[in-house]
């Protein structure tokens, strides 16, 4: 518990002592301001824009930033999927990796590029090192800095007012990569290599092991891709066994260091907002909003995991509901890490939108991998992706002052601008798209028997399986229940849709959002106003997100994880 308790206040503490000044950084990065990188990196932004022809100070309405948006990305999944059929003929290729069959290599590009790094392939075999690093570890900066300019073009429409434009998608994206993505991944990739993290261009290793058998290790530029992976709440990994590896994730210090690394920018974005919104405190009920739903998470998961399985208890105890398996439940968790640290991890990269895993979530208790499910399932708001996380959580900001306003008789308003039918019919529409995506899929997959038979069980716990891999897929997380075996055409096809799915057209109805807001007229906050920067409004604020996100997939999650844990709790075996 005091191992916990310690890890718990490390991280929370560091996001609250980080998060304001990159609030602040951020804020004068995107608008243009000089920064102390300003200096050393502005050459190299000028640079690009030289090349590409780029003018940032021309912006546009949100329909063409929308459709520069996809375009740009639409081109990007055709280089990563041409790069991943052809990588057995390219160089950079010392383990003499294949080329990746059609369909894996469109799964592939379609998962990097949307941020979402579902890998449908063991990373040390499936990918090589030239793919690597200018496929894999390119898209990571670049989903990432696409997040971010959507989550800055949001704020930026909230808090202008008559304007029909909402910035320049091309100067928002280079200045994501180039003054935080890119600086940010430098410094923590040599923090890593001080910390073991492996990083080398050489061959794969042959060792010869104990028993005399000779076994080979796999090996390569991991510690520039476990960077930006965390810093863009990419998750995919070098290695197969992601964070779990210890080429990947050696220590406890690593450890929470990419628990903080994946948290921080969407953390700081929150303050971004208050300062463009000129109150911080507007970024501070954000920020606590987030806070309070991973706390609580964190809360319920480490209790699941440390109470364990009344069925694994210590020798001669009496094996009852209320006993305690001994040191929790430890299957599937690497001895380094523990309960504690597996939870803390668990419960940032379901939070964050980033999918990396320090411990199989497939081997969790039904309630602690039903929770890393439901941080998925409410939209993953809870701090979520680099950008989009808060753009989530300001849709629901947008719904909760509709409500707000719905009871006092007053047309709602936030941050100074009413909120009006529009702004909440692409608001629901930004919601109900992803939960649409995740519940058909899951609904095909369930009476499909190419899904069915993939599962590594049946009953409740091949369900969650199937719900997760869809809300991994549509909530662009990444994560997998491992128990599933998602190489088959059905899963191949599926996620690769859900990915699309679930990332733009999200995306669409939040600039759409974006585009009205900017057009409207600020009004300043009167009597009548509800506060949008008070404990009442945070209280709101999360329980529009559990009553929202939560009760749409009650359903399924009650013939999932929560049957599954009373049939444990009755010492039913599945």
């Amino acid at each position: 518990m005091l191992t916990f308790i310690a890890q718990s206040v490390l991280v929370i503490g560091a996001l609250v002592v980080l998060a304001p000044p990159l609030g602040i950084y951020l804020h004068d990065t995107f608008e243009g301001r000089p920064t102390f990188a300003t200096r050393i990196l502005g050459p190299l932004e000028r640079l690009i824009y030289r090349l590409c022809r780029i003018d940032p100070a021309h912006e546009t309405d949100w329909g063409t930033y929308a459709f520069s948006l996809i375009a740009f990305n639409v081109v990007g999944v055709v280089l990563l999927y041409l790069l991943a059929r052809l990588q057995g003929v390219l160089p950079l290729n010392p383990a003499h990796v294949a080329g990746q069959p059609a369909l894996l290599a469109f799964n592939t590009a379609v998962s990097f590029v949307t941020n979402t790094n579902w890998q449908a392939y063991a990373g040390e075999t499936g990918a090589s090192q030239l793919t690597q690093m200018v496929g894999l570890t390119w898209q990571n900066f670049v989903s990432a800095a696409c997040g971010l300019a959507v989550a800055i073009a949001l704020i930026r429409s909230i808090t202008r007012s008559r304007s029909r434009v909402i910035g320049n998608v091309w100067a928002d994206v280079t200045r994501g990569v180039v003054y935080v993505l890119l600086p940010l991944s430098v410094i923590y990739s040599l923090v890593f290599v001080s910390q073991g993290v492996v990083q080398t261009f050489g061959a794969d290793a042959t060792v010869t092991t104990l028993e005399g058998a000779t076994q080979t290790i796999a090996r390569g530029p991991v510690a520039s891709q476990e960077a930006i992976k965390m810093i863009g709440a990419n998750g995919g990994g070098f290695f197969n066994a992601n964070s779990a590896h210890p080429f990947e994730n050696p220590t406890p210090v690593t450890n929470l260091l990419q628990i903080v690394l994946m948290l921080l920018i969407p953390a700081g974005l929150t303050l971004a907002f208050g300062r463009y919104a000129g109150n911080s405190r507007q970024g501070w009920a954000i920020f606590s909003a987030m806070l309070l739903l991973f706390v609580l998470s964190l809360s319920g998961m480490y209790a699941a995991e440390q109470t364990g399985n009344p069925l694994l208890t210590r020798a001669g105890a009496d094996q009852t509901a209320s006993a305690t398996q001994a040191g929790g439940n430890m299957e599937g968790k690497e001895v380094r890490f523990g309960s504690a640290g597996s939870a803390l991890f668990g419960t940032a990269t379901t939070s964050a939108s980033c999918g990396a895993v320090n411990a199989m979530h497939d081997s969790m208790t039904p309630l602690g991998g039903g929770l890393a499910l439901l941080n998925i399932l409410l939209g993953e708001v809870i701090f979520g992706g680099v950008g989009v996380g808060l753009a989530g959580m300001l849709i629901f900001a947008l719904l909760a002052v509709f409500i707000a306003g719905l009871m006092v008789g007053r047309t709602p308003e936030y941050a100074g601008k009413k909120i009006e039918s529009r702004e909440i019919q692409l608001a629901m529409l930004a919601i109900l798209v992803v939960s649409g995506v995740i519940l058909l899929g899951s609904g095909i997959a369930a009476i499909t028997p190419a899904a069915l038979a993939a599962r590594l069980n049946d009953g409740p716990h091949g369900l969650t399986e199937l719900l997760y891999a869809f809300a991994s897929a549509g909530g662009n997380n990444g994560s997998a229940f491992a128990g599933l075996n998602a190489t088959g055409p059905f899963f191949t096809i599926g996620t690769s849709l859900a990915m699309l799915a679930g990332r733009f057209l999200f995306i669409i109805p939040v600039l759409g959002i974006a585009g009205s807001l900017a057009q409207k007229q600020s009004v300043p906050a009167s009597s009548g106003t509800f506060p949008t920067d008070s404990g009442m409004f945070v209280g709101l604020l999360v329980g529009t997100v559990l009553i929202v996100g939560a009760l749409t997939f009650f359903p399924a999650l009650a013939l999932g994880p929560i049957v599954e844990h009373f049939i444990m709790i009755a010492g039913g075996v599945l």
